[in-house]
């Protein structure tokens, strides 16, 4: 089997805002990021392209497909968003962590 050699260019580095990040901790962080915070950390990168709205709309979709009681203040904190979007997309995943803390009996 054959592995993917380790990336040695450091313009495809993980920006420090990922590197290293579990997917549950990145879409906290993401969620909770600021306009300027996402300018500073994704500057001249490809992610700015997504926009931080996109970005934090997704974040909102992976905490509900992770579904852990962890996630539930950033999912919160996501409903009081001016972007009718992310706000949307929160109230998703909160209802799907809702429903699943009820079947597992967390």
């Amino acid at each position: 089997m054959k592995f993917a050699r380790e990336n040695r260019v450091p313009e495809f580095a993980a920006r420090p805002a990922v590197a290293g990040k579990d997917s549950s901790t990145l879409a906290r962080e993401l969620l909770a990021m600021s306009q300027s915070e996402f300018s500073t950390a994704f500057k001249g990168s490809p992610m700015k392209r997504a926009k931080l709205r996109g970005l934090k709309r997704n974040a909102a979709v992976v905490l509900g497909n992770v579904a852990t009681h962890e996630d539930s203040d950033a999912l919160h904190q996501a409903l009081e968003e001016d972007d009718p979007l992310v706000r949307e997309h929160a109230a998703w995943a909160l209802a799907r962590l809702g429903g699943y803390l009820k079947r597992s009996g967390r």
